[in-house]
């Protein structure tokens, strides 16, 4: 049974000794490791104001682990002021029929930040840590109003292949227990539209982890049978091709890696930079032959840091895992899937062009 391998990451030692001189050395600024402010910053949106507020909340995490309370406390006043202050421009940015939810949501955070910067005068971490979580997603939430239609076309060539214009919230359940998992169409439409549409099939139920690497990835997908992909009724296996989304482009670049494009510094719009980055697997000898094998990238600060890994530009990441990371510190070899279920954002799929 043929397996499509992860050749730069899996089975070849090699390829980390060639970068171990700077493994130790942390990328350019602080990478963002969270799930969820990744997928806030990955939204297709230009709202300066709502981004600058989430980013002073998320930038508050050094000041939080240094115990500088003083600088939290007025950080979060600062975006308390930056709220009051410009709340009329940020409702501005809002279609008409979106003001109301926008004012609630507004308003919602207001209360959450008076809770965030009380918790910092008490200098009480956990409490901290829950209002943050909860006024960042109110600001996820608001983000996501502001996105508008589909920001690209999908090249003709690739027409015939599913595509996901959007998002969608998938439960993958394991031997082990549930993952939740955000699938994001908006960067990576052909590879999520795959994924989610052989979801939608019942694809990936009952099959076992094909490969597990401690620290590296967990990888499934390989249906029963001498195919090592989806065949479609045509009787051919389906192929998608790379598809990675780089900062300050309109759309993905499509079967060329980082290397081909000579972006030796570029870090994807979604990258491998978090425990449950989902990516997708193609074999060492071409780059349009994936088709339904998949990876769980299991983030490891030392030896995978996120900005200098090996798999950033070479495969596609297309969603994370945002729940049930116990669940996943669990699984091995000897584990596999049971089901995985469309949560959310079914309606985003479409089969073709």
């Amino acid at each position: 049974m043929a397996l499509l391998l992860l050749a730069l990451v899996l089975g070849c030692s090699a390829s980390f000794s060639r970068v171990s001189p700077v493994l130790a050395a942390l990328p350019p600024g602080n990478a963002v490791t969270d799930p969820t402010a990744l997928l806030r910053n990955a939204l297709p949106i230009d709202q300066p104001d709502l981004q600058k507020l989430q980013h002073r909340l998320e930038d508050s995490s050094d000041d939080l682990r240094a115990k500088r309370w003083n600088a939290l406390t007025g950080k979060v006043r600062r975006a308390q002021a930056q709220l009051s202050g410009r709340r009329g421009v940020l409702l501005e940015a809002f279609q008409p029929e979106q003001r109301d939810q926008a004012t609630a949501l507004l308003a919602d955070l207001e209360t959450e930040l008076q809770a965030v910067a009380e918790a910092a005068e008490r200098q009480d971490r956990e409490t901290f840590l829950s209002t943050r979580r909860l006024a960042l997603s109110t600001i996820g939430e608001a983000e996501a109003l502001l996105v508008g239609p589909f920001p690209f076309e999908i090249p003709e060539e690739f027409a015939d292949l599913p595509r996901l214009l959007g998002r969608a919230t998938v439960k993958i359940t394991t031997s082990k227990g549930d993952l939740s998992a955000v699938v994001d169409g908006y960067n990576a439409p052909l590879t999520a539209g795959a994924f989610v549409d052989l979801v939608q099939r019942g694809f990936y139920d009952n099959l076992p982890f094909i490969r597990a690497e401690d620290f590296y990835v967990l990888q499934t997908g390989d249906p029963k049978g001498p195919a090592s992909g989806y065949v479609d009724a045509s009787g051919q296996e389906r192929q998608v091709p790379l598809e990675i989304m780089v900062p300050g482009q309109s759309k993905p670049f499509y079967n060329q890696t980082f290397e081909d494009l000579g972006l030796f510094k570029a870090t994807p719009v979604l990258p491998f930079a978090t425990k449950g980055t989902l990516g997708w697997a193609h074999s060492d000898n071409a780059l349009d032959d994936g088709s339904s094998q998949f990876f769980l990238f299991l983030f490891e600060a030392e030896l995978t840091p996120a900005g200098l890994n090996l798999i950033d530009g070479r495969y596609a990441a297309f969603g994370y895992v945002v729940e049930g990371f116990d669940v996943l510190q669990e699984l091995t070899a000897d584990d596999g899937i049971v089901k995985v279920t469309v949560v959310e954002g079914a309606e985003n799929l479409r089969p073709h062009a």
